[in-house]
């Protein structure tokens, strides 16, 4: 990454501070590792693959985690420009329209401007990984049986996040110099969702053509 780039992104602009794992715990040594493999240049889809012996659910723990840091950090560097007048609807062009349902406050899916979305959804998987029961940090407690399911639905929503950055505010993306870095996330997140079958592939339909 680029002097100019790492300024970018280091600024403090996003919406939530990171969720890091603890040092000497397992998934601590599992970030490290994927981290290591992406940061080495190892072909992405080849990193993406679940290290023999280890557990699927901290391995699918450990990218939720670390895809919920880095997509934060992207739509944080564009946020200014995506307001309720330039973005009145959470939407991928004319063809997709994400709606906002949380079953607390929103109980129905809800259109809303895209802004308001991006603060509820970060608002929203922000409780879910920090969650002991949904996300445990102890070594030797078990996930939760629904463990998959919830990690599914928090990942096709952040996918929904590409969706409206690279539809609506690439220009914004490219005039900063950080679409290398936005593509490469993105590659890494689309390889590691399909290899884990995390996504439906009708949700990832928006964005195909950029793969």
């Amino acid at each position: 990454m680029s002097i100019a780039l790492k300024q970018v992104f280091n600024k403090d602009k996003t919406f939530r501070p990171k969720r890091k794992f603890e040092p000497g715990t397992q998934r601590f040594e599992l970030h490290k590792r994927a981290q290591a493999s992406l940061n080495s240049g190892v072909d992405l889809k080849a990193a993406v693959q679940l290290p023999s012996g280890e557990d699927q659910n901290d391995w699918v723990a450990v990218h939720v985690v670390d895809f919920f840091n880095r997509i934060n950090l992207i739509y944080g560097t564009i946020c200014e420009f995506c307001t309720e007048r330039t973005c009145p609807v959470m939407s991928g062009g004319p063809k997709y329209e994400y709606r906002w349902q949380d079953d607390l406050k929103y109980k129905k899916p809800t259109a809303l401007p895209a802004p308001q979305y991006m603060n509820l959804l970060m608002d929203w998987i922000e409780v879910q990984i920090n969650n002991e029961d949904i996300f445990p940090t102890c070594v030797g407690v078990p996930f939760p049986k629904n463990f998959l399911q919830i990690c599914k639905k928090i990942l096709c929503r952040l996918f929904r996040v590409f969706v409206h950055v690279y539809i609506h505010h690439f220009d914004r993306v490219i005039v900063m110099g950080a679409e290398a870095h936005v593509n490469t996330c993105y590659k890494h997140f689309y390889y590691f969702v399909t290899e884990m079958n995390l996504i439906d592939r009708k949700e990832l339909e928006p964005l195909l053509d950029s793969i």
